[in-house]
């Protein structure tokens, strides 16, 4: 059974910085895709940011330049995915979700469900 558990969303003010962390655990060996939506108030789900295992990375329009998303891929490493946020505005206050794509087990077992974080609250405000 995977899991993922988040950490690191809060208050911040305008201009301000947060880190985000996703952990994700079960029987895992490899994870394709991993990275980061949002959804505020009244609004749908949306991507933030995701990392494929080949190091390629992709950005909402509106975080580009401001976010960065990373990920652990040693060998035998945490399976974790951050979200390193700066110049933070009052428009990125949502509850972000970390998601994970494509699951290789420990068994060769690849299944391709997308998994979801149970989301942590940023809000920027001063």
């Amino acid at each position: 059974q995977v899991q993922l558990v988040e950490s690191g969303g809060g208050l911040v003010q305008p201009g301000g910085s947060l880190r985000l962390s996703c952990e994700a655990s079960g029987s895992i060996a490899r994870i394709n895709v991993m990275g980061w939506y949002r959804q505020a108030p009244g609004k749908e789900r949306e991507l933030v940011a995701v990392s494929s295992r080949t190091g390629s990375t992709n950005y909402a329009d509106s975080v580009k330049g401001r976010f960065t998303v990373s990920r652990d891929n040693r060998d035998n490493a945490k399976h974790t995915v951050y979200l390193q946020m700066s110049n933070l505005k009052p428009e990125d206050t949502a509850v972000y979700y970390c998601n994970i794509v494509g699951i290789w087990n420990v068994d060769s077992y690849f299944d391709p469900t997308a998994y979801w974080g149970q989301g942590t609250q940023v809000t920027v405000s001063s």
